[in-house]
């Protein structure tokens, strides 16, 4: 069994990254990292610990680095640079935010490679075996109702990408720290105080980011598929308390459609996975202002969501029934 990256000595992480390369399993996908930024060594030690280290050699489906940028301009304004496979994609960052300029690389390599599956931007978490996908919109208090729900026990797929098995429907794991914004990074520390969490980076272009590690029974665990039971379109509202609508499946097909990165790639193979999704599913809208009462919405949800063997009929017939 490889060893985790917290069980790495830091002068042998630093020589690793600087060289070879760190090899990562996310589930899906395998990265191989290497950078020079002093201070990332540490970061991915906390964020990645119950991660297992991979032989840098071999087949990755990512191969990233992250640089110190050469120059004059290093002296007078200090910047990183993301490279990927070689070339780079991306005009240079604030030296002072590495980290959120890593992890936003990496999806960003995930969204543009990965199209053997349907991507949804949407949170995964998992129960006893059955999945709850979130899928928002950027600021709708998507990642922290995925960050409090894996903060309470549930298992952890995704938080950026709802990945879509094309054949058999299943949830499949991409598992990296939650980038929480703004005021949710509060909001966490306070629900779950335990919580790993990486410092805050104040200066990037969504405002103020910190990242919430994974738990190492996810990581443990992130080879194992989940089904689908349960939708949940989060929409987080200061002062509100929680609302729950039920959604028509007709309804969820549009949203889930058009929330995904590769539906117009995928063509008739994603209608055909949205379809069978939301025919797996019940789907609802949460508004909500708390967070605890949130995660016990969902909890309460879960409860009575059935099992996808205990669903039939049309995309259609679901739809007439649906409110």
């Amino acid at each position: 069994m490889n060893e985790t990256l917290a069980s790495q000595l830091h002068e042998a992480l630093v020589s690793r990254l600087r060289t070879t390369g760190l090899g990562l399993d996310f589930g899906l996908v395998r990265a191989r990292v290497r950078s020079d930024v002093p201070a990332l060594p540490g970061l991915l030690k906390r964020l990645y610990g119950a991660f297992p280290v991979l032989p840098a050699e071999g087949f990755f489906d990512l191969t990233v680095g992250l640089y110190r940028q050469r120059g004059l301009r290093r002296l007078v304004r200090p910047q990183v640079v993301f490279q990927a496979d070689g070339s780079v994609p991306f005009q240079p960052f604030p030296a002072d935010t590495h980290l959120p300029l890593l992890e936003w690389g990496m999806n960003w390599c995930i969204a543009q490679r990965c199209h053997r599956y349907l991507l949804l931007h949407a949170g995964v978490v998992e129960r006893e075996g059955r999945a709850v996908v979130l899928p928002a919109h950027p600021g709708s208090g998507k990642s922290t109702l995925t960050a409090g729900l894996a903060c309470r026990g549930y298992r952890l797929l995704s938080d950026e990408f709802g990945v879509v098995d094309l054949e058999s429907g299943r949830l499949l794991p991409l598992l990296r720290p939650i980038a929480l914004k703004n005021a949710s990074i509060g909001v966490i520390r306070r629900f779950a105080p335990q919580a790993v969490l990486g410092p805050e980076f104040p200066k990037t272009r969504k405002g103020t980011v910190a990242h919430l590690a994974p738990t190492p029974e996810s990581v443990a665990q992130r080879h194992l598929a989940a089904q689908p039971v349960l939708i949940v379109f989060p929409k987080y509202v200061p002062g509100s308390s929680v609302t729950v609508e039920r959604v028509s499946a007709l309804r969820a097909f549009v949203k889930l459609s058009g929330n995904a990165f590769n539906y117009e790639t995928l063509g008739p193979a994603a209608f055909d996975a949205v379809a069978r999704l939301t025919r797996a599913c019940e789907a609802y809208r949460l508004q909500y202002g708390d967070l605890e009462e949130a995660v016990c919405a969902v909890g309460r949800l879960m409860e009575g969501a059935p099992w996808i063997e205990e669903r039939g009929g049309t995309l259609g017939e679901r739809a007439d029934v649906a409110g």
